[in-house]
């Protein structure tokens, strides 16, 4: 997805060969990759101050192409006005992009999910962390969620402006239209940031398309020394080698990354258009997707780290039955008509007309599952003798300093503050 959407954006704001585009990050993510996470933090470190200051650039020129010699706040007077249905948070069930964000899920159900284990349990983010001493790592976190605050001004707001401009036909609409299969004109939400950074001035524009472009070859380069990592500790070394020296487990890390990417290419040429062009979402397809075991990985990782009394066992079926319950959910509407559960708002008519349960409050259920599921047989293998090896944790390690409170009340205040306005 990461390889997909990278090459989208590129091929659209330079011209290049999408085919080319998706062979050149893959490449010059192997070379980032190979040289391990150091360069990777190096790299994100530089490209995200490029990229955050071309995003407010982009804001300003879009909202000031909309509010024209009124200035940006017209401009964003108008888009309020305009495109208000854009600018709320909380869904109703009569909404069509319910099925996506169904309504207090958002803030009361799967969104917790999906955000707790992407940035808890995975791979790809906590090994970031664990290269640091614990306050650098904590300073960090911090200093992301920050960043992340950042985001309604320089991804949604632009990303609304651009809807708005596509619809009013103030920008070139071949940026972001396409044909589909059928031969119907549609448009393409993948390729609405990369038509954004059209509107940049030239020398921005540049060092923009390079800081995006560094971006998404370190998100590759992240995502692939994770699964190297993984597979050569986790998987080589305990199962096929146990003996294996410092320098040969450094070669089959080196080996899987390059393995990795060209089955990631091939992927990305052989299903990215179906999966996640034609007018869908890509950020979306990728939510629903890893929906599908993260919230057995999740249930596992809290009840293994807080309750010393979950066994082995237990972790396997919340691994195992949480990605079959999720695969059950999924295909349910085609065997079993679900339309009672609408009045409550846990299933709506899908694109074919069945009755689906949004993929959010297919996560929350299946974790809740999961976990009463880890209980019970962790409970029965107590009471047969089974003693499980807990770990060992230093109660001390989740004492956070002054300053870490604060900021992450700061923050907590500002989501507040956010989804009462655009509820």
């Amino acid at each position: 997805s990461i390889l997909y959407l990278g090459a989208v954006a590129i091929s659209g704001i330079s011209g290049l060969d999408f085919t080319l585009s998706v062979f050149l990050l893959a490449i010059f993510s192997i070379f980032i990759a190979l040289g391990g996470m150091k360069v990777v933090g190096y790299t994100s470190a530089i490209q995200v101050f490029f990229l955050v200051i071309s995003g407010f650039i982009a804001l300003f020129l879009s909202l000031k192409m909309i509010g024209g010699t009124e200035g940006i706040s017209a401009g964003f007077h108008i888009l309020k006005t305009e495109t208000a249905d854009h600018f709320h948070m909380i869904f109703k069930k009569d909404n069509p992009n319910y099925i996506d964000l169904p309504g207090l899920s958002v803030l009361l159900g799967g969104m917790w999910i999906a955000n707790l284990n992407y940035w808890g349990c995975n791979q790809y983010i906590t090994q970031r962390a664990l290269g640091a001493s614990l306050p650098v790592a904590r300073k960090g976190i911090l200093f992301a969620a920050f960043l992340k605050m950042l985001m309604p001004f320089i991804i949604v707001v632009p990303g609304i402006a651009m809807f708005y401009l596509n619809s009013h036909n103030l920008i070139d609409a071949s940026l972001i239209n396409s044909r589909n299969a059928e031969g119907v004109t549609i448009a393409e939400s993948n390729k609405a940031y990369p038509a954004l950074l059209t509107l940049l001035p030239s020398g921005i524009k540049g060092v923009t398309i390079a800081a995006f472009a560094a971006t998404v070859v370190a998100s590759l380069a992240a995502k692939v020394n994770s699964i190297s990592t993984i597979f050569t500790l986790d998987i080589y070394k305990k199962i096929f080698n146990k003996e294996a020296s410092e320098s040969k487990l450094v070669g089959i890390g080196k080996i899987t990354i390059v393995i990795s990417t060209a089955i990631g290419i091939l992927l990305t040429l052989g299903l990215g258009d179906t999966l996640m062009g034609e007018g869908k979402q890509g950020f979306q397809y990728i939510q629903e997707y890893t929906g599908f075991v993260s919230p057995g990985i999740f249930a596992m990782f809290l009840l293994g780290f807080f309750w010393k009394k979950t066994t082995s066992n237990a972790a396997l079926f919340a691994m195992i039955g949480g990605f079959i319950l999720s695969v059950i959910l999924k295909f349910i509407p085609g065997l079993i008509d679900l339309q009672p559960l609408y009045h409550v708002g846990l299933a709506v008519p899908n694109a074919k007309g069945l009755f689906e349960i949004p993929f959010l409050d297919r996560m929350a259920i299946v974790f809740v599952l999961c976990m009463i599921g880890m209980y019970i047989i962790s409970i029965i293998e107590n009471r047969k003798g089974v003693k499980p090896n807990g770990l060992e944790i230093d109660a001390s390690m989740f004492k956070t300093s002054t300053g870490f409170a604060v900021g992450s009340l700061i923050i907590i205040g500002l989501l507040v503050a956010l989804y009462t306005m655009f509820w």
